[in-house]
């Protein structure tokens, strides 16, 4: 009996985005100065690369499930809210048309690939698809705190959606 299903992850997935919509349709409302403005204290420094950074990671994970592994995106294409809603809109098909391929049963088996390294990793497509939403959460977090700095609040609302 498989541990997840496809079914399952495919809504978490589904509703981790429309969060991200949601925090993109928030950043809109700011000057547009302040979306490349540096605030220290983070390790992506700007509220786009943040965000960036967030679907470069569930792109990246997705593609050494399935053999591939681009490094040549480059951040800077995406140093505004339109470019970053395409990526963002693209890696949210992209992540959802490879799990609608797969069966319960595959979702929840290990798979041995590659990762940037060379090396040669076990994993399981659900704990992928897990790992990177948790990971939207985290640095959407940071992008609140980003923003309070700039004197912007975060509104509630855009954590995980329960309806």
């Amino acid at each position: 009996m498989p541990m997840y299903t496809t079914a399952a992850l495919l809504d978490i997935h589904a509703r981790t985005h429309r969060s991200l919509t949601g925090t993109l349709d928030h950043l809109a409302t700011l000057p547009a100065e302040n979306l490349q403005r540096t605030v220290e204290g983070f390790s992506y420094p700007t509220l786009c690369s943040q965000l960036h950074h967030v679907f470069g990671a569930e792109r990246y994970w997705f593609e050494v499930l399935q053999g591939s592994i681009r490094l040549d995106d480059d951040e800077a294409e995406h140093r505004d809210l339109a470019s970053l809603r395409a990526l963002r809109a693209s890696v949210e098909a992209t992540t959802a048309q490879y799990l609608g391929r797969l069966s319960d049963d595959d979702v929840s088996a290990a798979r041995t690939v590659k990762n940037w390294k060379g090396d040669e990793v076990s994993l399981l497509p659900a704990h992928v698809l897990l790992r990177t939403q948790t990971h939207a959460y985290q640095h959407q977090g940071e992008i609140a705190s980003m923003l309070r700095q700039l004197g912007h609040g975060f509104p509630p609302g855009l954590d995980f959606p329960l309806a």
